[in-house]
């Protein structure tokens, strides 16, 4: 179907009360996972590739966005299409010409002034051009950055946040971090409702990877609206590929292991999809 827009995408999940799954992307293989998990699940996906990403093809973001616009595009489900985690601006300026909805401002690292006017200067540059901007606080959350394990989003800092940068959607610290291999995180869900109530847009998980399944529907729940995974995808990739290789070393045609790392791909997108969505009791 039509790309959709992750406007579209938040803000249908905002005026239901549940949550829009956006999923990191790197490969054609993990991108054809995504899809596909997603058509299973019957439900909508945001698309994301990080500067990381990009700086991994090369440095070159249109390869892999218009693979993503393409796959979209003939896929059963909607989806939109996300730069995820930016700090090159001259990447950011040029994320509309390769189809991106929106952008993830990422200037965290910078001090909290410095954050507050390059994601502002952003979010009036991409609102020109009709985009949807995310972003999050930095030093103000704790010296090494946002999701830093132990950081905590003050919901007052957060709104303040809000109201001088322009922003659409807030991601905020509440208890995941990035790059967790194991499902231990334990989210502050007191927290998440009391900067629901206090910051006027959606609120963004990211470090869902190593959050429960339970401890994610009760997010959802409390306020969180978009819910960012990466993680996930690359362990369940790489763990079908160490079994594929390692049961028969004698493969040299990539076929034969990255179909069942695409699968591994879509079995965790389905899966993730169907616990975020599940009803919250259950």
């Amino acid at each position: 179907m039509p790309l959709t827009t992750t406007a579209e995408l938040v803000g249908a999940a905002a005026g239901s009360g549940r949550a829009v799954l956006a999923f990191n992307v790197v490969t054609l293989e993990q991108l054809g996972g995504v899809l596909a998990g997603a058509e299973r699940a019957g439900h909508p996906v945001v698309l994301q590739v990080s500067e990381n990403a990009v700086a991994f093809h090369g440095g070159r973001v249109g390869p892999l966005a218009a693979a993503c616009r393409v796959a979209a595009e003939e896929s059963a489900v909607a989806a939109s299409l996300h730069l995820d985690h930016a700090t090159d601006l001259d990447l950011v300026a040029g994320a509309a010409a390769h189809g991106f909805s929106s952008v993830m401002v990422d200037a965290s690292r910078l001090p909290h002034d410095e954050n507050v006017a390059v994601t502002a200067r952003a979010a009036r540059e991409l609102h020109d051009q009709g985009l949807f901007v995310e972003a999050e606080l930095g030093e103000v959350g704790g010296k090494d950055g946002a999701h830093a394990p132990g950081v905590r989003t003050d919901p007052g800092e957060a709104a303040a946040f809000v109201a001088a940068t322009g922003v659409d959607a807030l991601a905020v610290a509440v208890g995941s971090s990035h790059a967790m291999a194991t499902r231990t995180a334990r989210l502050d869900h007191d927290l998440v409702a009391r900067l629901h109530a206090a910051v006027p847009v959606p609120l963004v998980l990211h470090g869902s990877s190593g959050v429960p399944p339970e401890d994610l529907r009760r997010a959802v729940a409390a306020g969180m609206t978009k819910v960012n995974v990466g993680t996930l995808l690359g362990l369940a990739f790489t763990a079908a590929v160490r079994d594929r290789l390692s049961a028969d070393p004698s493969a040299t045609d990539p076929r034969r292991y990255l179909r069942e790392a695409r699968e591994a791909v879509a079995e965790a997108v389905a899966q993730t999809l169907a616990d975020v969505h599940a009803d919250p009791a259950s």
